[in-house]
């Protein structure tokens, strides 16, 4: 009696809107302050010093040493969106930041056009992915509520603001291309075309206002050398390269060129969106925006750890659509356990060295979810999904 009523409270508590809300910006708040008190917040250094570099017309993607380990890999525009935090103190830039890549991916997580029960449910999956992103100030946060804002507004005929997502997220890390995968679902193609040119060509030269055009110029030139550079690296990286081509050359020592795989997830998703029978159903679409979520972390050499809270929201939106059976949930809690739950202390470390990470077993349940999404895709009649009423 006494259990039930303690699980009774206990779920009407994690499952309440605001306490989700709150549980979200308290992670933000902690994880921020903790590392920065442990002097541990070298990404925060790189981003900020994004701003400082450009208006001091520094290489962007150069090492430097006396300020930070490792280098900068994020686009030119990363300046503006990183200026109003490198202007404040550190500890309180921390803090702010991650307050910002919280608001971002909580707006988004409960404007997804599904039940407010389901947008719980996914905001709880994520919970994990969500805290080890945040504890390392990673953008991917904030990313991973553009790429959901940009499949929101494009539902919603909002095509501007689906402009300024797509752009801004491909400006500073190329994930916003993804967002042409909904191309097909918009009514008024050749309108969004021209707002997208329109949007693209005025945030490309909007950070002039930091520099001149000339430097402008040769830090996007900059930034393609050292996105080729870092893909290059990552193949031999024990950290990085957790995707799927990553987990066959860690299995069988076959190294696949990253433009081979985006070539592969290109042409299964680009098949799938020939079934244009199938487009007026929300739960299709919805399954279109899982599988590119996926294919963004499955078919890129450059993913650590911190970059599966965007394939981890990929997988919380499939698994509130398809219809329940064995085999969903037991792909869902080995994705949890082994996808999630593996970068964490509840793994023993010597079992996170010798298997878990020389061996990219962190990516294994994606690819199976992956596989399940396109199946489903390509063969199934989405008519008989009861999930296909759209929320507004």
């Amino acid at each position: 009696m006494i259990n039930n009523k303690f699980f009774t409270t206990l779920k009407s508590f994690f499952f309440n809107k605001r306490n989700i809300i709150i549980i979200y910006f308290v992670l933000a708040i902690v994880t921020a302050i903790l590392k920065y008190q442990k002097n541990s917040f070298n990404n925060y250094l790189i981003f900020k010093n994004v701003y400082f570099h450009f208006i001091n017309f520094t290489n962007l993607y150069s090492e430097y040493p006396l300020e930070y380990f490792d280098t900068n890999h994020y686009g030119p525009f990363f300046s503006i969106i990183i200026a109003l935090f490198a202007l404040i103190p550190d500890w309180l830039g921390c803090v702010f930041w991650n307050i910002f890549n919280i608001a971002i991916l909580i707006y988004a997580i409960f404007k997804l056009p599904l039940k407010e029960n389901y947008q719980k449910i996914i905001a709880l999956i994520c919970i994990n992915e969500v805290a080890t992103a945040l504890v390392s100030y990673q953008f991917n946060v904030a990313i991973t509520g553009m790429l959901l804002l940009t499949f929101i507004f494009l539902e919603k005929n909002k095509l501007f603001l689906a402009s300024m997502t797509i752009v801004i997220a491909t400006l500073t890390k190329l994930y916003g291309l993804i967002g042409f995968a909904f191309f097909f679902f918009i009514k008024n193609k050749l309108r969004f075309v021209l707002t997208f040119l329109i949007t693209l060509i005025v945030l490309i030269f909007l950070p002039i206002i930091l520099s001149n055009t000339s430097f402008l110029i040769q830090s996007y030139l900059d930034w393609k050398t050292s996105l080729l550079e870092k893909a290059d690296f990552n193949t031999t990286s024990f950290m990085a390269d957790i995707s799927f081509f990553g987990l066959i050359n860690a299995w069988f020592g076959v190294k696949i060129n990253v433009l081979y795989g985006l070539l592969i997830g290109s042409l299964v998703l680009g098949i799938t969106l020939l079934r244009k029978n199938q487009h007026d159903y929300l739960s299709y679409r919805l399954l279109i925006l899982c599988n590119t979520l996926l294919c963004i972390v499955l078919f890129n050499t450059n993913v650590e750890s911190p970059t599966f809270v965007i394939a981890f929201f990929g997988i919380a939106i499939w698994y509130v659509i398809v219809p329940k059976t064995k085999y969903i949930n037991f792909l869902l809690i080995f994705a949890i356990v082994l996808t999630s739950l593996s970068s964490t202390d509840l793994f023993p470390r010597i079992i996170k060295n010798t298997y878990i990470q020389p061996l990219k077993l962190k990516v294994l349940p994606c690819i199976f979810i992956w596989i399940d999404i396109s199946y489903r895709l390509l063969k199934h009649e989405f008519s008989n999904y009861s999930y296909n009423k759209q929320i507004i």
